[in-house]
């Protein structure tokens, strides 16, 4: 089957680095869209006066009088990057490591940090689930020399070496993908402030931007590379028919991604085509490319509730 099937873009699909541009403010629109509607939402009028008779008669939380309630949410943020080691492996070309490159991350610049969300709480609002997309970003510092180990190009790798005589690019910034399934536990908070925890696992979706000097092109498209999994902790603050919330995850993602020396479209067709690749038993023509990439985060965000009903004290 070779390359197995490969599904074009439509004609009026953006070529070559226009995708890049399109992207870039796609994902600053939507960003600062989503933002403005849930800061919107979060201000409507909405029954809470069960809520608010109850902080006042009580003092403390509100869990008995709460429904099932859903909520969409959407955050913007900043991470720190641990230092790693990036791994480069082809049969017979490469077997590489390049030590504790030191990744940072822009995260106010497009494309933006940002995450969208939806959570599902149960009747009485202590334990929820949670479907999270975080969209970071991770950067090599390209002027920075760092420990070379193995064999490059089919030769001894150099001791020390500057990554930008050996890469014209390596990040992945449209982006740092994760999706995560999660579990959520609020706790009793004062008032209308209440702090959660969380923890959940999913999958590592990153848009791998990688060009090796030596090869005939670069790769540049989404691709599942991994596991990733994550721990948080936040505050949130209800509203009467949203809530505001400041949020600390620590997430951790191993990356393992083919160089198809390919440049991708869409994920859903990137995915397929990767999917096919491996069907057909087809090695990446440049080789394996891998990190773990482990990060601090930092988010502010608003989430819309929706609630069907409500129940009543007892």
């Amino acid at each position: 089957m070779g390359e197995g099937l490969r599904l074009a873009p439509p004609w009026w699909w953006p070529a070559g680095d226009r995708i890049g541009a399109l992207a870039d403010a796609l994902h600053a629109a939507a960003g600062v869209v989503t933002m403005g509607l849930l800061m919107a939402a979060a201000a409507l009028p909405g029954d809470d006066a069960q809520d608010a008779a109850a902080v006042s008669a009580g003092g403390g939380s509100t869990f008995a009088t709460r429904p099932k309630e859903t909520a969409f949410g959407a955050y913007l943020g900043a991470p720190y990057h641990y230092p790693s080691d990036f791994t480069l492996k082809k049969d017979g070309r490469h077997d590489l490591t390049i030590k504790e490159i030191d990744w940072y991350t822009k995260p106010f610049e497009n494309p933006l940090y940002y995450g969208a969300r939806v959570q599902r709480w149960q009747a009485g609002g202590r334990f929820g689930t949670m479907i999270d997309f975080v969209h970071s970003k991770v950067y090599a510092p390209l002027d920075a020399s760092y420990p070379f180990e193995g064999t490059l190009d089919g030769k001894p790798a150099p001791a020390t070496g500057k990554l930008d005589d050996y890469f014209s690019k390596l990040e992945w910034t449209h982006g740092h993908n994760m999706l995560t399934f999660n579990g959520l536990m609020r706790f009793a908070g004062l008032g209308p402030i209440a702090p959660y925890v969380g923890i959940g696992a999913g999958v590592s979706l990153p848009h791998s931007e990688i060009h090796l000097e030596t090869d005939p092109a670069r790769t540049y498209e989404y691709q599942y590379t991994g596991p990733t999994a994550q721990a948080l902790f936040g505050l949130e603050y209800r509203l009467k028919t949203g809530s505001v919330f400041i949020e600390y995850k620590f997430t951790i993602a191993d990356y393992l991604g083919p160089l198809t020396h390919t440049d991708g479209s869409w994920l859903p067709l990137d995915l397929w085509r990767q999917f096919t690749r491996w069907r057909s038993g087809a090695e990446p023509p440049g080789g394996w490319a891998g990190a773990r990439l482990t990060s601090h985060q930092v988010v502010s965000g608003f989430t819309v509730r929706f609630a069907p009903g409500r129940v009543t004290a007892e």
